[in-house]
């Protein structure tokens, strides 16, 4: 797949350095000139680019930033994307420790709707609770013992098959884990985050989940 990723953190890095292993054309951007990012291009073999021109074309963009800026992002910034491709955001709202108040946020609306009404389009919400060392290093085949399970939480459709079959082909059991409004679920403080279970304990963590929003994680 052509794929696009809009963020250089740890787990966009890790991203762009794990789907390049696996064969995907990847093209990158972060806040920058994509000169920052050459010795990432150079490394992975991924195509440093502005953050407008990363989801050029793509069959599936990640969306990998700091909460905080996501209202930054050029208006359109994923509109370029094939027909139908899913954008995949990895966010995490931290108030306390980086992005400040979110008044939607703290409001109730789930961190993941909120992404989607600020670029226009659904998302879904993947790679949000899991270490990027584990990321890198853990995933397994398919069937092996002890393979940790990633949730995925958005619309029904091709887009989400798209994205839970992209989980597995990482080395991660895919958990459908609802529709996007239930993506609070998977969200810091919750029983499943950073917590590298299996696919049942996954969809039990996803079941136990409050409503409440931790006061760690509230501003």
């Amino acid at each position: 797949m052509r794929i696009g990723i809009i963020g250089a953190g740890l787990i966009a890095g890790t991203l762009t350095r794990r789907l390049t292993a696996l064969g995907h054309e990847v093209r990158v951007a972060n806040s920058r000139d994509p000169e920052t990012l050459a010795d990432l291009a150079a490394e992975t073999g991924a195509t440093a680019v502005w953050a407008k021109e990363a989801a050029q074309d793509a069959d599936l963009v990640v969306l990998s930033i700091p909460q905080k800026n996501t209202p930054d992002l050029p208006e359109g910034v994923v509109a370029s994307r094939k027909p139908g491709a899913p954008v995949v955001e990895t966010n995490n709202y931290y108030p306390q420790q980086r992005d400040g108040r979110i008044d939607a946020i703290e409001d109730g609306t789930p961190e993941s709707v909120w992404v989607s009404q600020q670029l226009g389009t659904p998302v879904y919400k993947a790679f949000n609770g899991i270490y990027w060392e584990h990321l890198l290093n853990r995933g397994r085949p398919r069937g092996e013992a002890g393979r940790i399970a990633l949730p995925v939480a958005g619309a029904d459709g091709p887009g989400k098959e798209t994205v839970l079959a992209l989980v597995d082909d990482l080395g991660f059991d895919p958990v459908d884990a609802g529709p996007l409004e239930e993506s609070w679920r998977q969200q810091p403080g919750t029983p499943v985050y950073g917590t590298d279970l299996d696919a049942d304990g996954v969809r039990a963590a996803l079941a136990a989940a409050p409503p409440e929003r931790p006061a760690e994680f509230s501003a």
